[in-house]
């Protein structure tokens, strides 16, 4: 099941039910350890960049992602897989983990939406 939300001139999707891609749940970051290492669409990862990682979304997606905790967004792009921890639905880079205000916490709850 799909949810379409229009917005000025161009309609924003939310990320579909079910096998990892649940709208709305908790993300969490990855940072220097991974950093240089080859992601799953065959990039280096760089955690200075917006990525993140999904278990199902197409690489190469644009996401909102919105701290439900503060409000805060921040757009990324899927080049990873993961994560791989139960309760979680994506795992955002350093750089966007900072953007969103979630470092010290290392986890919070976001709704993520497809634009792109």
């Amino acid at each position: 099941m799909v949810f379409l939300t229009a917005g000025a001139g161009c309609a924003a999707r939310r990320v579909p039910a079910g096998g990892g891609g649940a709208p709305e749940g908790n993300a969490s970051w990855y940072g220097i350890a991974y950093h240089g290492r080859t992601a799953a669409d065959g990039s280096r990862y760089n955690m200075y960049e917006f990525t993140a990682a999904h278990k199902t979304l197409e690489f190469g997606t644009h996401l909102l992602v919105t701290n439900l905790n503060n409000g805060r967004t921040v757009k990324v792009k899927i080049t990873d897989r993961g994560p791989f921890v139960e309760g979680r639905i994506i795992d955002l880079s350093f750089t966007a983990a900072q953007a969103l205000g979630m470092l010290n916490d290392g986890v919070a709850p976001v709704h993520l939406e497809i634009i792109g």
